[in-house]
């Protein structure tokens, strides 16, 4: 009977079992408003990419902690292959100094309605290219995980030409995009193509619709050139529309497409102007930031402590669907279709709507539908003349190390303004 109290005193106080997965994801519903982006000295770093080369050792990390005080947390770097599958690497065959760091740059909000803590981590150099997943734990506890974030370090050995020819089907043309293209590699002695080679293609950051381990079409290896013909119609993206977008930066001064703002709820709450389906419509160019979101306050003082939270409301105005669920997503929520991001129908409005609580900033954002009746861009419909950015990652497995290093890295806007 002795041992049975402490066992269930243990169990009652432990934290629970989190099971690490090698995406972008929050494991708390406290942590909010992650960013990883390169940190590069120019207007809109916060726009690039969690992507740097080799040695420069410019990411960061950002988070807030929904908490009112500051927890201990520390992170490491796990290696992973083409397919973000961990890797048997070592931390010594890539980390130059132990890997455990401590976060100690953070910052309490302040004059805010929610309180949250702001935490900025600079991650460490690595010694190989490759992908590489940042895991935040708590108080060394590296069961205890409260976020992990996908970044990739690049060598430059390889050179890409683009091929610029629309979309090969005609019936595919008007809503479709697809990338060929030729990778040089000459800076490599690469050993059969086909198999230690993998070229992976993302659209607009997403890893939610990414293209992985893309097939050659053509290998000359005398010329060491690697040829990619997209021609199979499941390799085509999606060219979707230009984002939606709503701007609250301030709680004072509503911006485009919000609504409303009710200032006496806490948090406060705000109603995004209503969303009509647009696929029916044609074509329109307006700039977007291609699903990403910026944190920014015009209220008062600093954006990473300043900026509230607020109880956003999507609504999207449409006869309800049948046997379908339709998600809010973008950057925001890494582009999750969960039980958070679906729409619940309210019939007596005739509306779609779903409320995130989000920080102050200007947010890009579209509706997927999820249903055998209807395509996932039902309501956003696709156009070709999209502006798109995509990025080619071009990954070899040598002998040694038995592990894929990302060896080219191509970034490519398609319809650039």
């Amino acid at each position: 009977m002795g041992l049975i109290f402490p066992l269930w005193f243990a169990l009652l106080f432990s934290p629970p079992q989190k099971t690490l997965v090698y995406e972008n994801k929050a494991y708390e519903p406290e942590i909010k408003s992650i960013q990883l982006y390169s940190e590069k000295q120019e207007v809109g770093s916060w726009l690039l990419p969690a992507v740097t080369q080799l040695h420069q050792n410019d990411l960061v990390l950002e988070f807030d902690d929904l908490r009112t005080d500051a927890s201990h947390y520390y992170a490491r770097i796990v290696h992973c292959q083409y397919n973000w599958v961990p890797s048997s690497l070592r931390d010594l065959d890539f980390m130059t100094d132990y890997n455990e760091f401590n976060i100690s740059d953070y910052a309490f909000s302040s004059n805010t309605l929610v309180p949250y803590v702001h935490y900025r981590f600079s991650l460490p150099g690595v010694k190989l290219p490759g992908n590489y997943l940042v895991v935040v734990y708590r108080d060394g506890n590296q069961s205890d995980i409260i976020l992990s974030y996908r970044f990739m370090v690049y060598e430059g050995r390889t050179r890409l030409a683009q091929d610029n020819r629309a979309a090969g089907a005609l019936a595919l043309r008007s809503t479709n995009q697809q990338l060929n293209f030729t990778v040089d590699y000459k800076g490599l002695e690469i050993l059969n193509p086909y198999e230690s080679v993998h070229v992976v293609v993302r659209q607009n950051q997403r890893w939610d619709n990414a293209r992985f381990d893309m097939k050659p079409s053509f290998v000359r290896e005398s010329q060491h050139q690697i040829e990619y013909r997209l021609f199979d119609n499941d390799k085509f993206f999606t060219a979707g529309n230009e984002f939606r977008f709503v701007d609250f930066r301030s709680i004072n001064f509503p911006g485009q497409n919000t609504d409303r703002i009710d200032k006496r709820a806490s948090p406060y709450h705000l109603w995004v102007r209503p969303d009509q389906p647009r696929a029916s419509e044609a074509y329109s160019q307006y700039p977007d930031i291609n699903g990403k979101f910026h944190i920014e306050n015009l209220d008062n003082g600093s954006s990473e402590t300043a900026s509230d939270y607020v109880n956003a409301t999507f609504v999207l105005e449409s006869p309800e669907l049948e046997k379908a669920k339709v998600y809010v997503v973008g950057a925001f929520n890494q582009w999750v279709k969960s039980q958070e991001s679906q729409m619940t129908y309210d019939v007596a409005s005739g509306t779609y709507q779903n409320t995130q609580l989000l920080k102050q900033g200007w947010y890009n954002y579209l509706y997927l539908v999820e249903g055998t009746r209807y395509l996932p861009y039902h309501f956003e419909g696709s156009h070709f003349e999209t502006e798109n950015f995509y990025e080619v990652f071009f990954y070899y497995r040598p002998f040694q190390p038995n592990a894929d290093m990302l060896v080219g890295y191509f970034p490519i806007t398609i319809n650039a303004r």
